[in-house]
Formats: C-alpha cells, structure tokens, sequence
C-alpha cells in the first residue's frame, strides 16, 4: 500500500490502530519529497531529523493513549509565513533570509498539541503578494499537473505540496483569494475561515484586517479535522473571536459532514458567470450546480452588486496596510543587512532596496501612495467605504441564502511568466475571491472538473460569517455527488 495516497484522516486512524507507525508515514512523505520537490519546488526549508524525532515522540503519545485527535501522527507542511519556532521563516523574501522564530503560531501549537508532525516550510509569494507563487526570493514553485504553468499563489507551495502527496495537508494564508485560488489550480480542497475564527498570532502580517490562515488539503473530510483543531480564541491576537463552548471553541465541524444538501438555498451571482469567465470553468461550475440539486439544494441566480468595485477596494486597502506593517524590516534587529552602507539612512536604503522583490516594492509604494496627505481621503477612505458597502450586499444575499456558488478563477493556472509580464492581469484574477476577505466571509474551494488541457477547475462556496458548517455540507455532498477526483498528479 502507497501510504501517501491516504487522506489525513485516514492515515491517522491507520496509526492509532497500529497498521502504520508514524515514523513510516514521514518517511514515506520524506521519499516522496525527495522524488519530486527538484522539478516542482514546494519548499522552501525542509527539517527531515527534527521530523523523525517529532513522530517517534507523537508515537510513544498515542501508544500511552495520550493522543486520539483525527489528526495525530499524520506529516503536515507549513506555509513559510506562518511561525514555527526554532525553524526558519522568510515569508520567502531574500530580507527575512535567516529569521529563526522563539515563538510558534497558535495554530501551529494547536496541530501539535492535537499530534501534528511539522515537515518543513512551503514556497509562496514573497510576503504573500502575488497569485503565482513566482514572486518567491527562493525560486519558482510548478504546478503539479503541468511544470509549464503556475500553481497560484500565494499558498502555491503549499497546495502543490498537498496535491503531489510531498504531505498530507498544509497550513497557508488567505488576503484575498491565497488559499482558495492555488488549491484551484492544484485540485485540491482549500478553506478561509471566517476572520477572527483562526488566530493571527504567528501569521506575518501582509494586511492584518484580511488575513486569515486556514487549511489545504486533499478532501472536505480533512477539512473540518482541520479546522476543528485550529479554530478558537487566542488572547494572543485581538482580532480573535471568543465563540467557545465549554472550555474550548470547537465547532464540532465533522458533524455537517452528511452528504446531503437537502434545505441548502444556494444563490449563483450573474455578475460571476459573464464577460472574462473561460467558457470551460464555467460549464464546470453550472454542473456542480445541478449536482447539488440532485442532493436536495435550491439553485437560482441572482445579482450581486458592486462586483467591479471589489479589486480597486482591496488593493487600495491591502497595499495600505501592508506599507505599515512592512515598516519593521529595515535590517536592524533581524534578518538581511546591506553589507555596504555610509549612516543608519543609507543602511536602512540599500537593506529595503536589495531585501524586497519588485511586487513588494510596488505594493509598499501604491501603499505609501495612498496614505499619504492629499490622498488619504480620495483613496483609502473612500475605498473603506467601498469596502462596507460589499459587506451589505452579502447581507442582502445572505438574508436569502445559506450559500453563494461561483468559480475561484475566470480561468485554468496560466503558464508561467505570463502573469509576471502583466501585473494588473495578475489582479483581475482575484475578482471571485477578493470579495469575501474585504467583507470577513468563509470560503471554500474544491475541484469540479479539468479543462481540455488537463488542469484543474475550482469550484468557490462562500458563507454568511461563522457559517462554516453551510460551506462544509454542501462542500461534501457535492464530493459525494462527483465522486473522487483524481488526486495525484500522473
């Protein structure tokens, strides 16, 4: 038996039984890293002994009856902005290179806590700005079903590492599509949670009113194991959420997981299916579609306003936000130090200059732009604005609907190169996920299909805030309805 091609959850019922020991399943991974990660580069660092070590440890855990979570023993990688402590985290930007965190992420101590085995850190877009995962300091990451085209981005590491089996499921970040686009393009089920339901605490911060860290990973069952593990307040982060029940905030999300969709209203915006949609992603969502109401769903359209007001919006706002918080890293206390300089300015000039990538630089300078005096009102206020009136529209749809279904992307991954040479191309593709971070929605992709040139199509479901448990059952019965996708590429 090929260990890799178990889910999550599989797995780690097969090591609580003693079919499988954990050190053989990181093993197994650590092959199959070692197979592939020259041509498609996933990672960025790699821990093999520190991993060896953690599954003997988690071993001698669940066979004291310590541990019984759905997810103990089972490898998991995480995406190299996201905080683990003594390993290194770059954001895969050439300015952290050689940043070793003291301190984990509170998801990443929760996967721990419940057996998790951390493997290494994924490639992504230099401080997750981009949707091709080619902006990284540390090279360019390929697409599992095709080396030629882009994985997505920024989580791309992460969502090819999960669809080439290099682990079982992986942590990324989501600021405006980052988790939900890649597990798209890799075929792979990929979830934002609702903001403030995961903790920020570790995550380094591209626009902290948007970012959100959530699972990729290979089906809707793994999906809520994973975000019943990581979800709950975090006094850490004030921007966390206290929804607990009892001592803990746990969801109880594996009991939506019925396979039916009888009751679900689920509305289709036409504003998603017109001009700029690739006729084959299209005809990949309208079929899953009529798969949920052959499961017991109501399907209509209907329309959804200020669509085209959502990409000025967010980039006006993230690239604000993410100016300040990139404020800190001026080569003083850590990271990449210019080695040539005259003066704390000149230091400070050249360490920015020779640290950042070109897509960082024009979103910290759009960013600067847009605070600054004179602009301050006609821009970032205005787009604020913009901002809430998106979140009313949802409500108004919301008030109507337990779900919205729609594409993740007007199309298939592009090839590679493409979107690098047109960068507000680049942007139009965010226009079906942007939406729900500006508004704090959940959302959830998982493939519907493949394109003539053998690509994957990503279906979108998006929820009403702490709905989480709508998204999973309609996600899972249309998985029951389409049967299993072709998980591994080749």
């Amino acid at each position: 038996m090929d260990i890799t091609s178990l889910t999550a959850v599989q797995l780690s019922e097969r090591i609580q039984k003693r079919e499988i020991a954990c050190r053989e399943a990181v093993e197994a991974v650590l092959d199959r890293i070692a197979q592939r990660e020259e041509q498609y580069h996933c990672y960025i660092s790699l821990d093999r002994e520190a991993a060896l070590e953690a599954a003997d440890e988690v071993q001698q855990k669940i066979d004291a009856g310590l541990l019984s979570s759905p997810l103990a023993g089972v490898p998991v990688a995480v995406k190299d902005n996201i905080c683990v402590a003594g390993m290194e985290t770059t954001c895969a930007s050439r300015i952290l290179s050689g940043f070793v965190p003291s301190f984990s992420a509170d998801a990443v101590l929760r996967l721990e806590e419940a057996g998790a085995v951390i493997l290494g850190k994924t490639n992504m877009d230099e401080f997750a700005m981009g949707s091709t995962t080619e902006t990284s300091a540390y090279g360019v990451t390929r697409n599992p079903w095709n080396p030629a085209h882009v994985p997505g981005g920024s989580s791309g590491g992460s969502a090819a590492a999960v669809a080439l089996r290099e682990c079982f499921y992986a942590l990324g970040s989501d600021t405006g599509g980052s988790i939900r686009q890649p597990a798209g393009y890799c075929g792979v089920v990929g979830m934002k949670p609702t903001y403030g339901t995961v903790s920020r605490y570790g995550l380094i911060a591209y626009a902290s009113s948007l970012d959100q860290i959530g699972p990729l990973c290979r089906d809707v069952t793994d999906c809520a194991a994973i975000l019943d593990t990581i979800t709950g307040h975090d006094g850490k982060d004030s921007t966390s959420v206290d929804r607990r029940d009892g001592n803990r905030n746990k969801g109880n999300y594996a009991l939506a997981l019925t396979g039916d969709a009888a009751g679900l209203r689920i509305g289709i915006p036409r504003d998603y299916l017109g001009e700029g949609l690739d006729p084959q992603v299209r005809d990949a969502v309208l079929e899953a579609a009529k798969m949920l109401e052959g499961r017991g769903a109501v399907v209509e359209e209907f329309d959804l306003s200020l669509v085209e007001y959502a990409i000025p919006a967010y980039y006006t706002i993230a690239c604000a936000e993410a100016a300040s918080n990139l404020e800190r890293f001026d080569g003083v206390k850590y990271g990449f130090r210019a080695k040539e300089y005259e003066g704390l300015h000149d230091m400070y000039k050249k360490t920015r200059s020779q640290g950042f990538g070109p897509e960082v630089k024009r979103r910290i300078m759009l960013g600067s732009f847009v605070l600054s005096s004179g602009y301050y009102d006609a821009y970032y206020l205005k787009a604020l604005r913009v901002k809430a009136l998106i979140k009313q529209a949802f409500d108004a749809a919301f008030a109507k609907y337990d779900c919205i279904l729609g594409p993740v992307a007007p199309a298939t991954a592009p090839r590679l190169g493409e979107s690098l040479a047109d960068p507000i191309q680049m942007y139009l593709g965010d226009i079906y996920t942007i939406s729900v971070n500006l508004a704090g929605l959940p959302a959830i992709s998982l493939p519907c299909g493949m394109d003539k040139a053998g690509l994957p199509v990503g279906l979108q479901l998006i929820g009403d805030c702490f709905q989480e448990k709508n998204l999973l059952r309609a996600a899972y019965a249309y998985e029951c309805a389409r049967g299993l996708f072709t998980q591994c590429p080749g």
